[in-house]
């Protein structure tokens, strides 16, 4: 109980921190904007051209692999390029200072090769497990899940590595992996902690939302409706925006420790005190 209680201080500590700096919530933002963008420029090309058609067909034509690819890359790049800003600006909070949004681009500026380099392995983890989906069937589908899983939770540090280190993405791999066999119950407890209360308060407003619509409709007026909606949609676009700066709050803490023995301005030394201990 020792190791959950501990995650779920971090936690809360990583809240604090996003509560003290907001201008941390505009790399998920962008990031979000940005995936949109990129989502829309493969797959409206082809949804109008009518190859998506043929995308569940096992006889789709041969070059929608490297598009797929392709797509893969460049969404993982955008994903991992506005993260490691996060990261980046979340570092200078936790080191006392007072980031701007220009300072965590810089940073991420600064190691884009790398972040190619982490999303063109990323893209190629992703065409793998997607092939094991479609090729395997039912079981297929519940290893792609498996080694999906397993990968997240193997790569979560990733981010940090690259930014605060002069490392490859593959060494940067290697060392996620090696730091989460000494922190998989911090690492586990507090995405899932987040995850959860993110999760929860998700619902909480879409059934909310929902009576407001309800409620609206009933008022037979359609601006009400409107207003409803939109207010549901920003409720959760906002959720989901906290969410994803919180995870990488989150992990620069935890690599932050890692390097230092201390996780930084909000976090107390004594909640990581054991978390990067070897085992016996």
């Amino acid at each position: 109980m020792g190791r959950f209680a501990r995650s779920w201080e971090l936690v809360k500590a990583s809240v604090a921190v996003l509560r003290a700096d907001h201008r941390l919530l505009v790399f998920p933002l962008m990031a979000g904007v940005c995936t949109m963008i990129v989502s829309a420029s493969f797959l409206g090309p082809l949804a109008l051209g009518g190859v998506l058609d043929q995308f569940e067909n096992a006889q789709r034509p041969w070059w929608m692999a490297p598009i797929m690819f392709l797509f893969y890359l460049v969404q993982y790049f955008v994903i991992f390029f506005f993260n490691s800003a996060l990261v980046g600006a979340a570092r200078i909070r936790l080191d006392g200072g007072s980031p701007s949004v220009r300072d965590g681009f810089r940073i991420a500026a600064s190691r884009w090769t790398q972040i190619l380099g982490y999303a063109l392995i990323a893209a190629t983890v992703g065409m793998i497990l997607r092939a094991i989906e479609e090729r395997a069937g039912f079981i297929g589908r519940w290893i792609a899940a498996l080694l999906g899983v397993t990968w997240t939770m193997a790569t979560f540090l990733v981010v940090p590595v690259l930014v605060s280190g002069n490392v490859g993405p593959v060494d940067a791999v290697k060392q996620s992996a090696e730091l989460l066999k000494r922190t998989w119950g911090e690492n586990l407890t507090g995405n899932v902690g987040i995850g959860l209360v993110s999760g929860l308060a998700i619902v909480a407003w879409v059934m909310m939302s929902a009576g407001l619509v309800a409620l609206a409709t009933s008022t037979q007026s359609v601006a009400a409706v409107i207003a409803a909606v939109a207010v549901g949609i920003i409720g959760i676009v906002t959720l989901s925006l906290v969410q994803s700066a919180l995870q990488g709050v989150y992990a620069a803490a935890l690599h932050r420790y890692a390097q230092t023995g201390d996780a930084g301005i909000g976090f107390e030394r004594a909640l990581l005190a054991d978390a990067f201990k070897l085992k016996a």
